[in-house]
């Protein structure tokens, strides 16, 4: 599989072509990747152009395919799956998929088709990998070498889990977590625990979760957890379990490796404990996705996206200096709420040389985006803006 080049900046020149995606010769139907390598079989419905194969579960967006509309299209969304996705039957009939609800006063199943009476909520959240930005990391972390495509802004539409919980009579006492279980198919041989999908989160997560059947407007595509997807606003991806066949509150978290010690922030050299912080909440980041196209003289429009975490973003700054001075950018298109990205545009008129472009986001909370950010064993959750920046040369 080819390599990305481990970049400590990206460096873009001003009027150089990207990549694009095309058909291999003489293989017929068979797509390359923006880096060259075939889209596998169950997302050879992706846009080509925009994407980069890690893996067969991990593609990437390319970071120059994000421009200044909010929200990402479903063709271009990144792609993390833990496990295989399951089989396409399961979205033969979407509305008989079944959920089973445990921890309440009155448990119970029920179909999607029955979830769809409920209640309905739209959400706009950004959906990101823990790892994205895990390129910038110097100590070489296994995983897929994200840059900032494992992240996407999504509306989501589904039943929201609050309303489930009333219409059940409320959850029993004692049980201080809610606990998703996804639908993949556990590999012959293995302990289920070792590796299930299922992650638990504090249980007030119930008032904003929902449970999603709609993805942009669309029915959710199975390599994104259709027929039905928890999702957490503003939580990592991890926790927004796709294939989602039990919704459990629980007295524990789940005892799956994926929880008890997988994505868990720690020291590098560490092992993964159930004692360390897992990784839950998103952190105010912004990242600049272009100049990546021509420019015919010093004149660049500049943009990017910005998000506040779990509470809204509120200011972006940019510095055509690498740090050196600030201004505020602002922002284009509607606010879709607090979980969500925002663009930002600038016009700068730059002079023939070399700038190094940075962003810096704050939000709601008044949490500011650092320049920098420790290692941690795995990489998770890189924010810093000086990693993030771009050397741009104008010609």
């Amino acid at each position: 599989m080819t390599q990305m080049p481990r970049l400590k900046r990206r460096h873009f020149l001003v009027g150089a072509a990207g990549a694009s995606g095309a058909a291999i010769v003489g293989l017929p139907n068979v797509t390359l990747a923006q880096d060259g390598t075939p889209l596998p079989d169950y997302v050879a419905w992706k846009n080509a152009d925009t994407m980069i194969v890690h893996s067969p579960e991990t593609l990437e967006t390319v970071r120059g395919a994000i421009g200044t509309s909010i929200v990402t299209p479903n063709d271009e969304v990144y792609i993390r799956n833990n496990l295989p996705a399951p089989d396409d039957s399961i979205v033969a009939d979407r509305d008989a998929w079944e959920v089973t609800f445990e921890g309440l006063a009155e448990p119970m199943s029920l179909t999607v088709g029955q979830l769809k009476t409920v209640g309905v909520e739209t959400i706009a959240t950004v959906l990101q990998c823990s790892g994205n930005g895990r390129k910038f990391f110097e100590h070489e972390a296994s995983g897929s070498q994200w840059e900032t495509g494992a992240a996407g802004c999504i509306i989501w539409s589904g039943v929201p889990v609050r309303d489930l919980v009333a219409m059940m009579g409320g959850v029993a006492e004692g049980m201080d977590w809610l606990t998703g279980t996804g639908g993949e198919e556990i590999p012959e041989g293995l302990p289920p625990e070792t590796v299930q999908v299922e992650r638990s989160v504090p249980v007030a997560m119930m008032e904003t979760a929902i449970l999603a059947w709609e993805m942009n407007g669309e029915p959710i595509p199975l390599a994104h957890g259709g027929p039905l997807r928890l999702v957490i606003p503003g939580y990592y991806g991890v926790n927004n379990v796709k294939y989602i066949k039990r919704l459990a509150f629980t007295a524990e978290e789940s005892p799956a490796s994926i929880q008890q010690t997988g994505y868990r922030l720690r020291p590098v050299g560490e092992k993964g404990a159930p004692s360390q912080p897992s990784m839950y909440e998103m952190s105010v980041k912004s990242w600049i996705t272009g100049p990546l196209m021509d420019a015919a003289t010093g004149k660049v429009q500049i943009h990017g996206v910005a998000m506040g975490g779990t509470s809204a973003v509120e200011t972006v700054e940019l510095s055509l200096d690498g740090g050196e001075t600030w201004a505020d950018a602002p922002f284009v298109g509607p606010d879709l709420g607090p979980y969500a990205w925002r663009p930002f545009v600038v016009i700068a008129d730059l002079e023939a040389g070399t700038h190094t472009l940075a962003s810096r986001a704050t939000n709601a909370n008044g949490d500011v985006q650092p320049e920098d950010f420790p290692p941690n064993e795995r990489a998770y959750g890189h924010n810093g803006w000086r990693a993030h920046a771009v050397d741009v040369t104008v010609a």
